[in-house]
Parts: C-alpha cells; sequence; structure tokens
C-alpha cells in the first residue's frame, strides 16, 4: 500500500524537535526556531495535572497560528488513557499537520484513530503518524505502516524501546540496530515518512553530529531533538551538502551525455552511472531546494 501521504514525504524533516505542550513561552518561542517540524506534545513532556491545561494551549497555538512552513505534529496521549480521545477530538478541530499516536502496536490502535478523525470532523490534510517504541510495535512495523492510508511516517522512540528490550545505550545503538532499520524498512515499502530517535545528552556535541550522521545513513529523513541547541547539527546532517548538490548535476549531465550517444550507461570519475544513480541525483537536488526555499521564508 502506498500511502496517500506519499507526496507529503518529500518535504524537509532534518529536525523535528520536541516542545512541551504545557509550556506557552516554548510555544510560543518554537516560531522563531530553525526547526523543519514541531512535536507539540501532550504525552510525556505534560505532568497528569497538566494535561487538560496543555490540550488548551496547544489547540490555542495552532489556531493562531504564526509558524509559518514549519510542520505542526501534535503528540497525544494513548487511546487507552483518560485523555487519549479528549486530545484528538480538540486537536482534530484546529486541523495541525499530523497527530503522533504513542505506544502503537497494531494497525487496529492505527484504524480506532483514525476513526475518531472521521468522527470529530479533522481536515483531510490532517496525518496520523506512529511513535514506534515497543517490541510488540517494532516486530510488527509492516502492518502498521500499511494500516491506514492517512498514514504519515513513523517516529523512533528509542529511550522507551532500549528500556523495554533491557538493553542499553550505548554510543553505536547496536542493541536497537535491528529495530532501526525494520522500522526503516516497513516505512520505505510502504511509502511514508521515518524520523530517528533523540540523543539525550546535551552537551555531548560531537556525540550529536555522530548520532545524527548515523541516522542519516541508516536511511532516516531526520531527527527528533529535545532542546533548540541541537537544531544545527541535525539540520546540517540532514541536508544535502553543496558538494553533494554539485556532484548531482554532474551525474545527471553525464547520463545524459551518454543518452545522447545511445548509450545506457555513463562513466563518471571512474564510476559507472545508471538510470537509478540519475533518480537518486535528482531526488537529492529536489530536497535541496525545498530546504532553500524553507530557509528563505
Amino acid at each position: 500500500m502506498s500511502n496517500q501521504s506519499s507526496s507529503n514525504q518529500a518535504r524537509p524533516r532534518r529536525s523535528v524537535l520536541y516542545m512541551p505542550g504545557s509550556n506557552p513561552r516554548a510555544l510560543e518561542k518554537a516560531k522563531g526556531l530553525a526547526a523543519d517540524s514541531l512535536i507539540l506534545d501532550l504525552e510525556d513532556a505534560v505532568a497528569v495535572d497538566a494535561k487538560e491545561e496543555a490540550r488548551r494551549l496547544v489547540a490555542e497555538a495552532i489556531k493562531s497560528g504564526g509558524y509559518g512552513k514549519r510542520e505542526l505534529i501534535v503528540r497525544v496521549n494513548g487511546l487507552d488513557t483518560p485523555w487519549g480521545r479528549e486530545d484528538i477530538k480538540a486537536v482534530s478541530a484546529v486541523g495541525p499537520d499530523a497527530i503522533l499516536l504513542p505506544k502503537v502496536e497494531s494497525a487496529a490502535m492505527v484504524k480506532e484513530a483514525e476513526d475518531l478523525l472521521v468522527e470529530y470532523g479533522a481536515p483531510k490534510t490532517t496525518t496520523l503518524w506512529c511513535m514506534m517504541e515497543t517490541p510488540r510495535g517494532i516486530l510488527r512495523a509492516e502492518e502498521i505502516a500499511d494500516s491506514s492510508l492517512r498514514l504519515g511516517g513513523f517516529v523512533m522512540g528509542t529511550n522507551d524501546l532500549v528500556k523495554d528490550l533491557q538493553a542499553r545505550h550505548t554510543p553505536m545503538r547496536l542493541p536497537i540496530l535491528t529495530s532501526l532499520s525494520m522500522c526503516v524498512l516497513a516505512a520505505r515499502a510502504a511509502g511514508i515518512a521515518v524520523i530517528d530517535g533523540t540523543f539525550t545528552d546535551l552537551n555531548d556535541d560531537e556525540g550529536l553530529v555522530a548520532s545524527c550522521q548515523q541516522g542519516v545513513e541508516l536511511g532516516f529523513d531526520g531527527k527528533t531533538l529535545l532542546h533548540p541547541k541541537q537544531l544545527a547539527a541535525a539540520n546540517e546532517a540532514f541536508a544535502p551538502s553543496a558538494a553533494d548538490v554539485e556532484h548531482a548535476h554532474a551525474v545527471i549531465a553525464a547520463f545524459e551525455a551518454a543518452e545522447a550517444e545511445g548509450k545506457g550507461v555513463a562513466l563518471l570519475d571512474g564510476k559507472l552511472v545508471e538510470n537509478l544513480h540519475v533518480e537518486v541525483a535528482k531526488s537529492l537536488i529536489a530536497q535541496a531546494e525545498l530546504i532553500r526555499e524553507q530557509e528563505a521564508e
């Protein structure tokens, strides 16, 4: 199944910043941050006695606007909690870009949320995203990715995942590489976005850069972040460099020249260039252009 949101997949999601929904100053500050996407959080970042106030604040913030081209995603509480259903009702009324469901473990959980979006009249442009953060959720990644045409993407919840696996946080993340790759595979097969988990040590700049680079290598679209000071590293890592763009143009030019001579393969700097390389090059150039447009806002 290729999701309706796959056409939306190309939008830049290099940096996806969590913002606590109960903090009005943070919600206001987010309007000026260099984040591609914002997760306005009603779940983990909000204390039990602040849940209803956070819901009101987030709904008001979305309704009042001012976030420019930033993608607005609201992480709601689970539907098995006292707040989840009301979260979806309130958020549906203001129509953010997406609603993020925590601890998704089955297609049925996605369908239940989708039915509520319809019941509460959410705009069709509001997609559903899934937190992938439990062993059962990871094992059902393909089922979840194919569960709904309204599904927009996966967000890795690596802290909960490490805890549930009884594993360890390590610099190379070997204990969760299988889980990360399973979600990338499922997301790419379904044509949805997939965002890497957070890097929690706010004082380890080198570690953050390395984690972002690993996310790029694994195939993620971007990284979830806990603090604005992490934005620059993610934006740089997940964006094509000037050298990448220059090389992409060279790949296209070499292949077109070969085609003009009736050849199906070109040679560039001693390396073969085939049609698949041209597709990658065109995608990279398009992504760079989207980022340029967004940053020119």
